[in-house]
């Protein structure tokens, strides 16, 4: 598993910040918004196309992805859509896209271009996508046992995270229902969203994430969606030695 971006909705650095963070040397306080790489055996599984998805791809050497599941609808992990408009050509079919609902409509809505009747002037004018529908089931994707898990992206808004194998990927959540939490027993990795130390009302708080960790008990958590507030070397100096900052380029083993 690769970790492509780590960071909020607004990325770190924040354009204009001048704060201890945005200026920082050290490469892993510099976050790219959120997105994850499953290497399955049969393929590459992107999670979510955040609009820095064309510079996460190149810095990493990713030169296929095979199929993409979506967390949810906001911009800064659907943005980047654009961006798989190069891989039918190696794959030799539309890009299965694996989403919601909701996340259809926005996809459809956004990128109208995509399903235009009329034919592109020429091939890779626009992405050629296969959308596919998923819901708290678990699903065969590449070969691959995936389970969709329900999330409460604050107290109205309803995300999925993904679990594969002994590794979950839980971004984007304020507070875990009952029954996902059954889903989310005897993980190996854990990476979970929190924002930053104080409250938010659709986020996780570094306390709060914390508290999860107490409940759920992975062996290993990376918090991941995370802010300017937070500096990678001050932080991992007070977590936990099971918990730590997930950064850009990082490598999880799926084992």
């Amino acid at each position: 598993m690769l970790v492509l971006g780590t960071g909020t909705s607004v990325g770190v650095p924040v354009i204009g910040c001048g704060c201890d963070v945005c200026t920082s040397t050290n490469p892993r306080n510099n976050r790219t918004r959120c997105s994850v790489l499953f290497g399955l055996p049969n393929g590459n599984l992107l999670i979510d196309t955040p609009p820095d998805l064309r510079v996460q791809l190149v810095r990493e050497r990713i030169g296929r992805v095979d199929a993409v599941a979506f967390t949810h609808e906001h911009a800064d992990h659907l943005h980047g859509l654009d961006d798989l408009r190069l891989f039918p050509f190696t794959l030799g079919h539309p890009v299965p896209l694996y989403c919601e609902a909701k996340v259809e409509n926005r996809i459809r809505a956004v990128f109208d271009y995509a399903f235009s009747s009329t034919a592109p002037t020429h091939p890779g004018g626009a992405p050629q996508l296969s959308l596919q529908s998923i819901d708290e089931f678990p699903i065969e994707i590449l070969g691959t046992t995936i389970t969709p898990i329900r999330l409460l992206h604050g107290p109205r808004f309803q995300v999925l995270g993904f679990r594969v194998g002994n590794v979950a990927y839980c971004t984007d959540v304020k507070s875990i229902p009952d029954d996902s939490m059954v889903k989310l027993q005897n993980l190996d990795t854990l990476i979970l969203g929190a924002l930053r130390y104080s409250d938010h009302p659709t986020h996780m708080s570094v306390d709060e994430a914390l508290a999860m960790v107490e409940l759920l008990r992975p062996k290993m958590t990376f918090l991941t969606h995370t802010s300017h507030e937070l500096e990678y070397e001050a932080m991992n100096s007070r977590l936990p030695e099971n918990v730590k900052l997930a950064y850009d380029g990082q490598k999880i083993s799926l084992s």
